[in-house]
């Protein structure tokens, strides 16, 4: 009787609780409620239309309510708040607006990278700006024409000279670029080294001598969103622009993506749940054949798989966030939330779409956006290929 009676009591201590804390539910509403009120009725003018004013001062209003430093400490200005409320958050926001999502997620990984790996004085200079919002954006440059999915390619340099570091290179598809105030930037300062070895990390103000900013990408969705080339033309930069170790960068970028990879799939969950939600009203009150054609079991099981695929996507970005806050490894679980959100996100849009026949295909509803929106999800951090190298990496490693 004692053993049984022990053996409860230790099941009860062990229970998985899955339910939010007071705050995150609190911060989630929040996010929730600034993208239905703020975002989603001018998501379309900013998509078709484009007004840079508009979009920065949504920005400006999210880094006022502490979304642009959301695991960013408090004592550079951050919220504190932990990788599971920026999972929740970036959901939230990307059902309104995935180029407004895009840019807090980018901005969001810059202000990690910043606070896991700069000195005391370059996080007191940056940190406060990136959060309050001073920064519109943050820019992570790390992608080059022949280097995306293999960043250890990377032709960039940057040679000492005298007391400045003299940068040369381009880096591709850059996020926010044109309104970023900082950039993190990787480059080649041990051209003998071997290849991932011999790189570094610095902090760029858009301001610097030698930093150009392309005109933006034309792109199939996320119109509102800058994606620009980043030229370094002789580029100088003060000596202290060095962030972290000399020749030791390489890593800091691929621990970084492993965060970022939780904000696309964040990002590809939110889209998804716009697109399914607004299909599934839809298909609610359209009639065919004397009823509604949510009544027919063809439809509901398209509703039922699209709502499952996305209620295990949340799961795996929880269970990759939970992993993060708590310090434990986490690059495979990222990788595999990533991969399966962004692909079954991708496959519930054009499921939405279908739902809706015809209705999905014109412009005076949304899901053609979503559709157009949520496809390069399974490109950008990381494309669905690499994290199945990744994953398999992981899983044989672990075996070895």
């Amino acid at each position: 009787d004692k053993d049984l009676i022990l053996l409860s009591k230790f099941n009860k201590r062990n229970i998985m609780d899955l339910s939010l804390t007071e705050d995150q539910a609190m911060i989630k509403d929040m996010a929730a409620k600034f993208a239905q009120t703020e975002l989603a009725p001018v998501a379309e003018k900013l998509d078709q239309q484009g007004d840079r004013e508009l979009f920065l001062t949504n920005l400006k209003k999210l880094a006022d309510l502490g979304f642009m430093g959301l695991n960013v400490g408090s004592q550079y200005g951050g919220t504190e708040a932990g990788t599971i409320v920026f999972s929740l958050a970036m959901t939230e926001i990307s059902r309104a607006c995935a180029s407004t999502a895009v840019t807090m997620s980018v901005t969001n990984m810059v202000g990690e990278v910043i606070e896991s790996v700069a000195s005391e004085e370059q996080k007191n200079k940056y940190l406060p700006k990136l959060c309050s919002g001073e920064y519109a954006a943050g820019g992570f440059c790390l992608t080059e024409s022949g280097a995306g999915s293999d960043p250890s390619g990377m032709k960039t340099k940057a040679v000492l000279e005298g007391d400045e570091w003299v940068i040369n290179g381009a880096k591709q598809y850059i996020t926010s670029a044109e309104y970023a105030g900082v950039f993190v930037l990787w480059a080649v300062t041990d051209p003998d080294a071997k290849r991932g070895k011999g790189i570094s990390c610095f902090l760029v103000e858009a301001d610097a001598p030698g930093l150009v900013i392309s005109p933006a990408e034309k792109k199939m969705g996320q119109h509102a969103s800058a994606t620009n080339e980043v030229v370094f033309d002789n580029c100088r930069l003060p000596k202290d622009a060095l962030m972290g170790t000399l020749n030791e960068g390489f890593k800091v970028a691929v621990s970084e993506l492993a965060g970022g990879r939780i904000g696309i799939g964040s990002l590809s969950l939110g889209i998804a749940l716009a697109a399914i939600d607004f299909a599934r009203d839809y298909v609610n009150e359209r009639e065919q054949f004397g009823q509604n054609i949510s009544n027919f079991q063809g439809v509901q099981w398209m509703l039922a798989d699209a709502y499952t695929d996305l209620e295990a996507s949340r799961l795996l970005l929880m269970n990759a966030s939970d992993k993060k806050d708590k310090g434990q490894p986490f690059g495979k679980e990222a990788s595999m939330a990533k991969v399966f959100a962004s692909e079954k996100a991708n496959q519930v849009c054009y499921t939405a779409l279908q739902l809706m026949g015809g209705a999905g295909y014109i412009k005076d509803y949304p899901l053609e956006r979503y559709a157009r929106d949520v496809r390069v999800a399974s490109i950008y951090e990381g494309t669905s290929e690499i994290q199945r190298v990744i994953i398999a990496r992981d899983l044989l490693q672990e075996i070895n």
